[in-house]
Formats: C-alpha cells, sequence, structure tokens
C-alpha cells in the first residue's frame, strides 16, 4: 500500500486497504453533500470513482462546497472534482458524467459494474430511479436526505429509512419507496427540526440569483431556497463516506 494510506491501514489493515483499491463507487451529485463524499473516499484509498452531475460550480456554493472556489466558479462540478481527486491520488481511476441521473438517464449507467453507490442528488424522481435500479441488480446504495435549514451537524446518523424522523424529504422517499415494493434503505439523515429560512432575504436572493449567477442551473426555480452553512454538508457527507469505507471492508 502507497505510504500516503499507512496511516488508514493502521486501522483497517492491509487487506481492507487493498479491497479499497479493487472498489469501484458512483457518486451521484456532486454538490455540498456528494463532493465531501467524493473527498473522503478518495482520501480513503477507493481505485475508482464515477462522478455524475450536470451542474456548474456557482457563486452560491461557495459556503459549502468543497469543490467550490473563486478560480472554479463556472465550471463543471464533474471536472473540477475530478480533478481535485487526481491531485489526492493520480492513481484513481476517475470518470466523470456531465448529465443528471433521472428516469430518462438511467439507462446510460450499468449499476453491475459499482461495488457500491452513493445518492447526493436532490430530485426525489432521480432518488428513487437510482434507489429503484440498484435494488433491481443488488447494488448496495446510501442515499443522502435532506441537509437544508439544518444547524447541528451531530445529529446526522446512518439507519434505514423506516426509522427516520423530522426529515421530509425522508417521508416522501419512504412512501414512495413502498409503492414500489421497497422497504428498506440505508440513509444518512439529520434528527434535527428544521428552520424556517428568512423569507425577505430568499426574494432577494432568488431576484439576484436570476439576473448574476452563472451556475446552479435549476436551483432557484424551487417554491424554497434551503438556507446551508459549510459544516452541515460536509458533515453529512464524511458521515456517508466512512458508512461506505467500513461497509466496502467488511466493517460496517
Amino acid at each position: 500500500m502507497k505510504e500516503q494510506y499507512s496511516r488508514t491501514e493502521l486501522l483497517l489493515g492491509a487487506e481492507a486497504m487493498a479491497r479499497l483499491r479493487r472498489s469501484r463507487v458512483a457518486v451521484f451529485g456532486i454538490g455540498g453533500v456528494g463532493g465531501y463524499v467524493v473527498e473522503a473516499l478518495a482520501r480513503s484509498g477507493v481505485g475508482a470513482l464515477d462522478l455524475i452531475d450536470d451542474d456548474t460550480v456557482s457563486l452560491t456554493n461557495l459556503n459549502r462546497q468543497i469543490i467550490a472556489l473563486h478560480s472554479t466558479v463556472g465550471r463543471p462540478k464533474v471536472e473540477v472534482a475530478a480533478e481535485r481527486v487526481k491531485e489526492i491520488d493520480p492513481e484513481i481511476q476517475v470518470r466523470t458524467y456531465r448529465t443528471f441521473y433521472t428516469p430518462e438517464t438511467a439507462g446510460l449507467f450499468d449499476f453491475t459494474q459499482y461495488d457500491y453507490i452513493v445518492d447526493a442528488i436532490d430530485t426525489v424522481t432521480g432518488k428513487l430511479a437510482l434507489v429503484e435500479n440498484a435494488f433491481r441488480v443488488g447494488t448496495p446504495i446510501l442515499s443522502a436526505m435532506g441537509t437544508g435549514n439544518k444547524l447541528d451537524p451531530t445529529a446526522f446518523v446512518v439507519t434505514d429509512i423506516s426509522k427516520t424522523t423530522m426529515c421530509p424529504l425522508a417521508r416522501i422517499m419512504r412512501k414512495e419507496l413502498r409503492k414500489r415494493g421497497i422497504n428498506h434503505l440505508k440513509v444518512v439523515y439529520s434528527t434535527e427540526q428544521a428552520m424556517e429560512p428568512n423569507a425577505e432575504m430568499e426574494a432577494e436572493i432568488l431576484r439576484q440569483s436570476a439576473e448574476e449567477e452563472p451556475g446552479d442551473r435549476g436551483t432557484f426555480t424551487r417554491r424554497q431556497i434551503p438556507g446551508s452553512t459549510a459544516f452541515v454538508p460536509a458533515a453529512a457527507g464524511l458521515i456517508a463516506a466512512g458508512a461506505v469505507v467500513r461497509e466496502l471492508v467488511g466493517k460496517g
């Protein structure tokens, strides 16, 4: 094992590190949560990463996304993330897909090639399609629930979706998955009650974004813009990555 992973090997062992090196993980959604998932998986020694997102880095990403810098604003998120992975370890295989995952684009991906899938996208239709297709071929998947309007990074847990509370997105996903015959799904979610964003500031952000933002296509067409911080999405992403690594090496 390369020296850069020696501190991790002290905890996991050589066999586990070799298993991580042989693993291919797909991360769908390279934003506040997904960006930190990619970061942690790369630094853990996962040998192959597929990065899927059609968005570009925007100014509003600077407060929370690890790939967001003034120098990367306007650039495709998957390209920026891939460059960062290669800076961490040039030997990691990285494939990028400049597309949003939807039922219409699902055919572009063969889920049997993945050892694990991380769902860090924010549309219900896309998340449902990801979960259904992963379950169809038996590929493990972890799905990130809502992180918006939260302030407590210690409130995130990894659990089955059937045990979630306080999360509107988890409630919707749980209901829709049951309709599809899926009763269990590993998720990372927050037990914290969501806050209400400032309505006046929200309206101003909507106005400014319509005129100025070069990225985040479609983000500001929602009925509500979620507030976010530097530490909440990061915590969710790191916790999710930790769960994936532990499961890949048989310690989950």
